[in-house]
């Protein structure tokens, strides 16, 4: 079977504009039952529907995003890797966040369809300076 990288960046934008319309269930048909998730506030595994209630009940909204310098590489047939770098502005837990940042995400293709099995977020910019 043909790699298609196009197609895994439009699932990983299909992903975000998910979080955009708070769409839990779009988000849900996208997640592997079970996904890992490593970011600023730490990792977590979780599964579909507990994805879905974070997207539902969850004390943020993303109001917009670009994705730019995106690469795809394929190690095996059905798996593939996606890395970017990603603007996003929104609120978190009552405040203004406008972050850039670094992600990846791990596709794994299951009974034919893409699903994320593993999602990181690196937020850009927040080295310590030199003393």
């Amino acid at each position: 079977m043909a790699h298609n990288p196009q197609l895994i960046a439009d699932l990983e934008t299909r992903f975000w504009q998910s979080m955009v319309d708070k769409d839990a269930d779009a988000a849900m048909k996208m997640i592997a039952q079970e996904c890992l998730i490593a970011g600023p506030t730490g990792t977590m595994k979780i599964d579909p529907e507990e994805y879905g209630e974070m997207t539902r009940d969850g004390q943020w909204s993303l109001e917009k995003f670009e994705l730019k310098d995106t690469a795809v590489v394929f190690p095996a047939e059905d798996v593939a890797v996606i890395a970017y770098k990603v603007h996003q502005t929104g609120e978190m837990k009552g405040s203004r966040m406008d972050l850039s940042c670094a992600d990846t995400s791990t596709w794994v293709r299951q009974d034919g369809e893409w699903k994320c099995s593993a999602h990181t977020e690196t937020i850009l910019d927040q080295m310590p300076r030199a003393a």
